[in-house]
């Protein structure tokens, strides 16, 4: 594995990453769940750089790449709104009566 950290750390797109550690991925998936996808690898980068604050670069890259598939085998067997990621999936709407709270009492 020849990575380089610098340019790691210059990636923005979900595609840069996938092609940065050379793992396949489904274009498709990635469209329809790349914010998803994004912040998930960025949660799973957060738990890495807390628990092993002894690595080299190498070392931590490969434990990036290890989350990157991670993040994305998540959406291949779930939904944005199972995982509730973002704050949107977990607020109740207001003004609004779900079916779920309708009874026929």
């Amino acid at each position: 594995m020849t990575w380089d950290y610098s340019k790691f750390k210059e990636i923005v797109q979900a595609e840069e990453y996938f092609e940065f550690f050379g793992l396949p991925y489904d274009q498709k998936i990635v469209n329809v769940n790349r914010l998803h996808i994004l912040k998930k690898f960025s949660q799973l980068i957060g738990e890495i750089d807390n628990n092993y604050t002894d690595l080299n670069d190498l070392e931590r890259l490969s434990k990036y790449c290890e989350a990157l598939k991670q993040a994305y085998q998540v959406f291949l067997s779930s939904t944005p709104q199972e995982q509730k990621l973002f704050k949107v999936f977990n607020e109740k709407p207001k003004n609004v009566v779900t079916l779920t709270e309708i009874t026929s009492d």
